[in-house]
C-alpha cells in the first residue's frame, strides 16, 4: 500500500503513513494559466490510500484527480473533512443536496471511504461504496486531560452535540452538560449550562466544527459573567473562518484547538490513530 495526499492534508497523510508503515507517494501539484488543476503521482502501487480533506473546491478537484491517477489500484479514500456535508437536505425548492452530489462523485473509482466526525452520519448513505464515520472523541478527551484543568466541565454548544461531548467527557470521567439558550425578554437572551453551574469551573466547550465561532464567543462571554474560572474550546474541524480564532480569544477563550482533519495553526490533535485503527479493523474482517 502507498499513501497519496492532496495539498491540504499533507501532515495528516504523513502521520497515517507512519502509523501504517506505508510509504508516501511523491505528488506534483500544478495550476495551469487558465486555472485548471494538474497532479502527477510517482511510484503508484496496486493498493492506494488517498487522504484528502475537502476544505475547498480545489481540494475536491484534486481528490477526483488523485483517484483517477490511481485507477489501476485498489483505492481506499479517507476524507477527514467532507466539505458540503452540511447541505444534506433541500432547505428550499430548487436547491441541490450538495452532500449527495459530492459523495456520488467521490465514489467513482474507490472501494471504501472513511470520514471523521461528519456533521450528519446520514450523509454516508449517499456514497456508492461502504463508508464509515470515525470518531476522534477519545483524542479530543486526551487533549483536554493534557490541559491539567482542575474540576473541568465539558460543554456541548447545544443539545444536538451532547453525544460527542459525552464521549469526550468519558475519557476523564468529567462532568458534561450542554448549553441552553433562554430568552429573557424580546431582546435579551441568556446562554448557560442546562443543569450544571459553571461558576468556579474550568469549562471546555467541544463540538465537531468551529466555523465563524460567533455563537461560541457569545456563550464564552456569558460563561465568564457566570463565574467560570477559565474557558477553552476544542473541536474536530477547525474551519475558523471570518476571524473566528481572534473572535474567540477576544471573548475570553483561553485556548482554541482543533485536529489535523482541517490543517491549520490550531491543529494540536491528530486523527491519524483513529483512522488507522478503523482501517485495520476493516482489513481483518
Amino acid at each position: 500500500m502507498r499513501i497519496i495526499s492532496t495539498e491540504r492534508s499533507q501532515v495528516l497523510a504523513a502521520r497515517v503513513a507512519e502509523k501504517l508503515g506505508a510509504p508516501l507517494v511523491e505528488t506534483k501539484f500544478t495550476r495551469f494559466p487558465d486555472g485548471e488543476l494538474y497532479l502527477k503521482c510517482r511510484e503508484l502501487d496496486d493498493e492506494t490510500l488517498i487522504v484528502s480533506s475537502i476544505v475547498d473546491n480545489d481540494m475536491f478537484m484534486q481528490t477526483l484527480l488523485a483517484i483517477d491517477a490511481a485507477d489501476q489500484s485498489k483505492n481506499t479514500l479517507v476524507v477527514p473533512y467532507l466539505g458540503y456535508s452540511r447541505q444534506d437536505k433541500r432547505f428550499s425548492p430548487g436547491e441541490p443536496i450538495s452532500a449527495r452530489a459530492v459523495a456520488r462523485a467521490l465514489s467513482a473509482g474507490i472501494e471504501r471511504v472513511y470520514v471523521v466526525n461528519i456533521h450528519d452520519p446520514g450523509v454516508l448513505g449517499h456514497f456508492g461504496v461502504p463508508a464509515k464515520n470515525v470518531t476522534i472523541a477519545p483524542a479530543v478527551g486526551g487533549y483536554v486531560g493534557d490541559l491539567r484543568l482542575k474540576n473541568p466541565l465539558v460543554l456541548a454548544p447545544d443539545e444536538g452535540a451532547i453525544g460527542f461531548a459525552s464521549d469526550v467527557a468519558a475519557v476523564g470521567g468529567w462532568d458534561c452538560d450542554h448549553l441552553e439558550k433562554t430568552r429573557l425578554s424580546g431582546e435579551e437572551v441568556r446562554i448557560a449550562p442546562k443543569t450544571i453551574d459553571a461558576a468556579g469551573r474550568d469549562v471546555v466547550i467541544v463540538d465537531d466544527i468551529i466555523s465563524t465561532g460567533g455563537t461560541l464567543a457569545t456563550a464564552a462571554c456569558m460563561l465568564r459573567e457566570q463565574g467560570a474560572a477559565s474557558i477553552h474550546a476544542a473541536c474536530v474541524h477547525g474551519v475558523l473562518t471570518s476571524g473566528a480564532y481572534t473572535r474567540l480569544r477576544a471573548a475570553g477563550v483561553s485556548s482554541v484547538v482543533s485536529s489535523d482533519t482541517y490543517e491549520n495553526a490550531s491543529s494540536f490533535i491528530s486523527a491519524a490513530s483513529a483512522i488507522v485503527t478503523a482501517i485495520r479493523e476493516d482489513a481483518h474482517r
